[in-house]
């Protein structure tokens, strides 16, 4: 069986764009007529530039290759240009790729992706969601009102979810790390002590942020959140400051996640060398594919840290977490997004249950992709997947982040 053919489909979620401007979907066949979904997480770069990385990664590595040799693909691309070191931009190309290579090994042996990677450890996958605004909230006021998110809290429990995510301490600026602004600091505790409130024991307070403190301000922030027993602190630092993250884990009781924006093992051997994390939040198409974070998470093991992977993307991603959730035994949980569009685009193939995920029994990733209804909605922007500010942290007026949902530009 030889790879011979690619695909690539842009396509843009519906407003208001929950999973970002757009997601792209790779579609790999093979010459014995395999049909094989992958999805690409990269966003350094527009789409139309990433099109062609994702086809010269392709075309220079995978082009007539057996499917089989994952490994072989792998040390190819990571290699590319006697670089053999993490680039956030080829290892998105190539992890779309590899994700789709395991969905046509899958279907090729008639079994779930799992089960080729060690077989199924987690019948029942715990998942967690951000909360967004509920049908009758007003959304631009949604993301500074602690009591419409402690609402949509309370909805995302009587849904069966046991876990929420909330991030409401921007900016999220280019500017790198920053001191917060004590009305930052302020409104996070807000939001803590009426989710918290609304939802008691019910449900694990998953605090959300993105890099975007220096590590004064992480300490700072997350000393004052510890009264709710958040059960993590996410991304306090820029992910290139492992040690200054390492030490905000040492100085706030509550345990820091990262990983969003990082790939391949060796970013992530850093950060659980240093002692920068207890939770690993890989992004499975930008880590590096299944493979790698499969040997990600047997790393994460000897450290006794645990697993929750990443997802602010489409559902074909999506479908590779589950996978690899279900086959690692230092699971913690999956993010997930339910919309229509997600739900749609995959045929409804894969669903959250009472705040849980059952993994598949088809073959592959166990999805099937509405290929009709991606190609009906193609990104005509400019943006990019996710964007951050030009401007500073604003001290004297507040800040609001409008909880990952983009302009469509």
């Amino acid at each position: 069986m030889k790879l011979t053919d690619l695909d690539i489909i842009v396509t843009a979620p519906p407003a208001p764009g929950w999973g970002g401007r757009y997601w792209i979907l790779v579609k790999i066949t093979t010459d014995t007529g395999i049909i094989g979904w992958g999805e690409c997480y990269a966003s350094t770069v527009g789409p139309d530039a990433m099109k062609a990385v994702l086809r010269d990664v392709f075309d220079r590595y995978f082009l007539g290759e057996n499917p089989e040799n994952i490994e072989r693909l792998f040390r190819r691309t990571y290699s590319s240009g006697f670089t053999q070191r993490p680039d956030l931009t080829v290892m998105g190309a190539f992890s779309g790729l590899e994700i789709a290579c395991w969905d046509i090994l899958g279907k090729d042996r008639d079994r779930p992706v799992y089960a080729l990677l060690g077989g199924l450890m987690n019948e029942r996958l715990r998942a967690y969601t951000y909360l967004y605004p509920l049908p009758h909230h007003n959304i631009s006021e949604f993301w500074t009102s602690p009591e419409l998110a402690a609402e949509s809290a309370v909805a995302m429990v009587e849904k069966g979810y046991t876990a929420i995510k909330f991030d409401p301490a921007g900016p999220y600026t280019m500017r790198g790390g920053h001191m917060p602004a004590m009305s930052d600091i302020s409104i996070s505790v807000a939001f803590c002590a009426a989710i918290r409130e609304a939802v008691g024991d019910k449900a694990d307070l998953l605090f959300g942020t993105h890099g975007q403190f220096n590590t004064a301000g992480a300490i700072r922030l997350g000393q004052a959140l510890e009264p709710f027993a958040p059960l993590w602190y996410e991304e306090p630092c820029p992910p290139d400051n492992i040690e200054d993250m390492a030490r905000v884990a040492r100085q706030v009781r509550i345990p820091v996640s990262t990983g969003e924006r990082m790939c391949t093992k060796s970013e992530f051997a850093t950060v659980l060398r240093a002692g920068a994390a207890e939770i690993l939040q890989p992004a499975l198409g930008r880590a590096g594919g299944i493979w790698e974070m499969k040997k990600v998470a047997a790393m994460a093991e000897c450290f006794n840290a645990q697993m929750a992977p990443h997802l602010y993307a489409g559902p074909v991603e999506w479908a590779a977490n589950i996978h690899l959730a279900a086959s690692i035994p230092n699971l913690l949980m999956i993010e997930t997004i339910e919309t229509n569009f997600h739900d749609a685009l995959i045929s409804s193939t894969l669903t959250v249950e009472d705040g849980f995920v059952t993994p598949p029994t088809a073959p592959g990733l166990g999805i099937e992709v509405d290929e009709d209804l991606a190609r009906a909605h193609p990104y005509e922007g400019h943006g990019l997947h996710l964007q951050m500010q030009d401007a500073p942290c604003d001290y004297a007026n507040g800040n609001s982040f409008e909880g990952g949902s983009p302009p469509k530009t």
